[in-house]
């Protein structure tokens, strides 16, 4: 057992970087102001709650989703990679989603009591890793793989009517012949489209870091009930070798891994594809409200999710929960773990082995803990938007 605290030489970059790298010196945060009068401003679609504090400590900002920014300024772990990872799973959970322009670092300054210069680090951060763009004089955007540096227009009214398709398809057509081409031109151009995404809807590869391969298979479990077509779990590094000896199919991965995953797939002409996570909104409540002292078990497939939710957990509580982590295959280290926390959370595919081993050592633990299941890994749409992608569900 132990305290909600990452060792202080395993912060990762990246939520699936492993432990093991050097940590950067804690930024140094700028001299308190005293705090503005309470109240709500917006900020590009972001709701921000002035002069609020974190329920811990620290400072926060609110989103209109309801995702808290949760800055612990006394902790082991800069400040920087506190706000990367909480970012990067708002993104990943699609709180912000493609398109939406992040706040400035002027009004997260702000609100979290960071260094305008911390936070331009974690942007340059999140530039660098492909999760975000920046564009000049505009602001920093979630990277939108559909519109590439495109600025979504204010929401208006649309229309409710179905298109015309055969309206639609004569526009498609004298577009292309106003840019130039033949008809032959046009009608190749249109059946090569055609056969590309009917070869993207052949198959679907799941892939991800070797490290944390258990998050392709969460991934790839929630899929296939849905997906009428094969669905194979590919290691990041052999996705290389994978699609040289056939380029067919479309290539899933979410959000952390996709910068690498697109530039493979890229180079043989297949698409790689994010899905978005749940939200984890009641798992993260549930959380909220534990007593202090708490000891909590958090069970996982997937390394990357349990380094994950260990600083997101310590960023929202600090050193008020104490906090225990193991993958299912580890039954010495479940074990310990069943015996010493009140609650334990896991994803489905490690409920069996969390519950078998309730049973099993039943009589060597002096209280059951209460054990929460994550109902999905995956956010409620993101399936069907994956199927309209690949094209096996009509827009």
């Amino acid at each position: 057992m132990r305290a909600l605290r990452p060792s202080s030489n395993a912060l990762p970059r990246l939520l699936y970087r492993p432990y093991g790298t050097r940590r950067t010196p804690k930024e140094a945060t700028p001299p308190k102001k005293p705090a503005p009068a309470t109240g709500t401003a917006a900020y590009a679609g972001i709701a921000i709650v002035t002069g609020a504090k974190a329920p811990y400590g620290g400072a926060t900002a609110l989103c209109q989703s309801g995702l808290r920014f949760h800055i612990q300024q006394d902790s082991d772990i800069p400040a920087s990679s506190q706000l990367y990872n909480q970012i990067c799973f708002a993104i990943a959970a699609r709180h912000f989603p493609p398109g939406h322009r992040l706040p400035s670092t002027r009004q997260l300054a702000m609100q979290t009591g960071l260094h305008r210069n911390t936070i331009s680090k974690v942007y340059r951060q999140l530039e660098n890793d492909g999760v975000v763009e920046a564009m000049a004089g505009s602001g920093i955007y979630v990277r939108d793989q559909q519109n590439p540096r495109d600025i979504k227009p204010a929401p208006g009214p649309r229309s409710r009517h179905l298109p015309d398709i055969d309206r639609e398809v004569r526009q498609s057509v004298d577009g292309l012949l106003n840019a130039g081409c033949t008809l032959q031109q046009a009608r190749e151009l249109l059946t090569r489209e055609i056969d590309w995404r009917l070869r993207c809807g052949a198959r679907v590869l799941v892939s991800t870091p070797r490290e944390d391969i258990g998050a392709s298979m969460l991934i790839a479990e929630e899929l296939s009930p849905h997906l009428d077509v094969p669905v194979e779990v590919v290691p990041m590094e052999e996705l290389e070798s994978i699609l040289e000896s056939s380029s067919n199919g479309t290539v899933v991965t979410s959000r952390y891994f996709l910068q690498p995953v697109e530039e493979i797939a890229r180079r043989h002409g297949v698409r790689a594809v994010p899905v978005d996570l749940n939200d984890f909104r009641h798992e993260l409540d549930l959380l909220k409200d534990l007593k202090s002292g708490s000891c909590v078990g958090l069970v996982s497939i997937s390394p990357g999710i349990l380094r994950a939710a260990e600083v997101i957990l310590h960023s929202m509580r600090g050193n008020e929960l104490l906090l225990m982590t193991a993958t299912p295959d580890i039954s010495s280290r479940l074990l310990a773990l069943l015996r010493a926390s009140s609650h334990v959370l896991c994803d489905r595919p490690s409920l069996p082995l969390v519950e078998q081993n309730l049973r099993q050592n039943r009589a060597q633990l002096m209280r059951l803990p209460q054990v929460h299941c994550a109902k999905s890994y995956l956010g409620s749409a993101t399936i069907d938007l994956l199927r309209k992608e690949i094209g096996l569900l009509s827009a």
